[in-house]
């Protein structure tokens, strides 16, 4: 248990879930699933089941960090990683790996999002305890391929060996965001899994994997080895983090290298990543409705999202697969079947009114 480490990811904006989620109050830091809880904080509440809470850290956009700390008040400061730049999740993931590997060279490490919804938590925490286990014996880069359960377009999918009895497969290949008709290819065959950005390794094994496919990002980053979990880390981070290339782990590993293995995994997934995925993982009334407001008058309303304060008085009528988000300040009236839209309209918004509802 001392050896293993939690690392969160929570510095991403969650532009598809505007105008709830914005740069000064992304997603991760509301209570988008109406439990009385911010994402980030279940995220974390969930792995205080495998790690102790000195072990979890969070990296996240230097303008979060209050924030995280807000929701998270048992961290320390050290455990708050905070990016002077956005530069996608391979650099943050390698910033992590140097400081956990500096703290403790026998770290084995999770990296997973801060915004994720896990129904079946304890399922969860058996299969991600197993991973650690094997990450901690083997040179190996494990990833939790999630059991698909339609063909989606939107997912990458990770395809594996079937030869092994223990559970845990070798990874034949990374494919990006199929069309249609390969993802239904890929799920009739049963050898893919989606890709669900939960990673498993010792920073000891990620970083040599750096080394040998991502040179450009491990030597800006061990140029800070005397620095990591010292005063002068972040002075380090703020100079240099900014020159690292902008990059996936999943492009930047992943797709090379050859100590790739998953776990096929089925706890009740969503990466939440817009209201269409939410809608779909919330309990709905009779009419196929999900509601998240309190005074609401409805007739012949029929598979829409509402989400509105507690004192706003909402009334509908005639309206089909729709997405109502009152934010106060904005409403946003959205075909549920455009929704992928609401990210272009989002930037649209910000130009024409300089980034005031963004």
């Amino acid at each position: 248990m001392s050896n293993n480490y939690v690392a969160i990811m929570a510095g991403g904006i969650g532009s598809r879930f505007w105008p709830a989620s914005r740069q000064s109050l992304p997603k991760q830091f509301l209570d988008i699933v109406g439990v009385g809880k911010s994402l980030i904080r279940l995220t974390f509440e969930r792995f205080l089941k495998l790690v102790p809470e000195e072990n979890i850290f969070i990296v996240t956009n230097q303008q979060y960090k209050d924030l995280v700390l807000e929701h998270l008040p048992e961290l320390t400061e050290n455990q708050v990683l905070c990016e002077p730049s956005r530069n996608n999740t391979a650099p943050c993931v390698a910033y992590t790996a140097f400081k956990l590997n500096h703290l403790n060279p026998e770290a084995t490490m999770v990296v997973a999002p801060s915004d994720h919804i896990i129904l079946d938590e304890q399922r969860f925490v058996d299969i991600v305890g197993k991973g650690l286990g094997f990450a901690a014996q083997n040179d190996a880069l494990l990833t939790l391929g999630i059991q698909p359960t339609s063909p989606h377009t939107g997912y990458g999918y990770v395809q594996f060996e079937k030869d092994n009895s223990e559970g845990i497969h070798k990874v034949v290949r990374f494919t990006e965001k199929p069309p249609l008709e390969k993802a239904q290819a890929f799920l009739a065959s049963g050898d893919y899994l989606w890709n669900g950005g939960i990673f498993i390794w010792k920073a000891a094994n990620v970083l040599k994997a750096f080394q040998t496919h991502a040179p450009e990002i491990f030597n800006i980053l061990e140029k800070g080895n005397t620095h990591y979990n010292s005063a002068g880390e972040q002075a380090f981070i703020d100079e240099y983090y900014p020159t690292t290339p902008s990059i996936s782990v999943d492009y930047a590993l992943m797709e090379k290298a050859d100590n790739i293995y998953t776990v096929p995994s089925s706890f009740g997934w969503s990466d939440l990543g817009s209201w269409g995925a939410l809608y779909e993982e919330m309990a709905k009334d009779a009419h196929g409705n999900v509601i998240r407001a309190e005074k609401v008058v409805m007739e012949d309303v029929r598979e829409c999202l509402v989400r509105a304060p507690k004192d706003k008085l909402v009334i509908l009528k005639g309206l089909e697969d729709y997405i109502v988000i009152d934010e106060g300040d904005v409403l946003l009236v959205f075909p549920k079947s455009k929704e992928q839209e609401i990210k272009k309209v989002n930037g649209l918004v910000g130009e024409r009114f300089e980034g005031v509802y963004s």
